[in-house]
């Protein structure tokens, strides 16, 4: 097993490319939507600087990699106005979802590769290039699928909420609006109270058992 530090280093490495695939995307479906904000402030790009938040993207996962808990994290999000889309309503849907079924496609994506490679690692898996990059796809599929599930939540200002909001008859847009000005504090309370954990944490489980067949 590679030492402590290679294996936060390549956690960390998974959570900076996922996330930069999630915003990304969002980017890419508003300017598909008519929405050019993203493109020119330069934030449809896989290269993790456009996107760094130092707490959210860095200190958060590392602390967490380094005492054993599962890594998360987050981005800066992508900027997007609606008012510049075609149809506002569809594109808050588009946009919403494109986050985490971004996720979902780097999930499948980096199992594909961990079943390729896991039979052809000979050895520790720290021992060689081929085991620490099974390792990287590893971790990548446990990453995606943890901010696949959390952002699809439907709590503001998640984009689980977003899709919801899109769907909601007009009659209920007051209740939307309320609930996006509490959104956050509904959000700290269900992660501190252990809600967020209890949900996500099945899911990583099953993952784990799938990859390792």
């Amino acid at each position: 097993m590679p030492s402590d530090t290679i294996v936060v280093v390549l956690q960390v490495v998974a959570l900076l490319f996922a996330v930069s695939f999630h915003e990304s995307a969002h980017g890419l479906v508003a300017l598909a939507c008519g929405d050019t904000t993203a493109r020119d402030l330069g934030r449809i790009s896989l290269n993790p600087l456009k996107h760094l938040d130092p707490v959210g993207s860095v200190l958060v996962p590392a602390v967490l990699a380094f005492a054993g808990a599962p890594v998360f994290g987050w981005a800066k999000p992508v900027p997007v106005d609606l008012s510049r889309t075609r149809e506002p309503r569809k594109a808050n849907l588009l946009v919403s979802a494109a986050g985490p079924l971004s996720n979902v496609l780097l999930a499948l994506g980096f199992a594909l590769v961990v079943w390729v490679l896991r039979d052809r690692v000979q050895g520790p898996v720290g021992d060689s290039f081929t085991g620490l990059l099974l390792l990287l796809a590893f971790f990548s599929v446990l990453v995606n699928v943890v901010l696949a599930l959390f952002n699809l939540l439907p709590i503001p200002p998640l984009d689980g909420f977003g899709v919801l909001e899109s769907l909601l008859p007009r009659r209920l847009y007051p209740l939307a609006f309320a609930l996006r000005r509490y959104g956050m504090a509904i959000l700290l309370l269900a992660m501190v109270t252990g809600v967020i954990g209890q949900v996500l944490a099945p899911a990583r489980q099953a993952a784990v058992r799938i990859l390792l067949g």
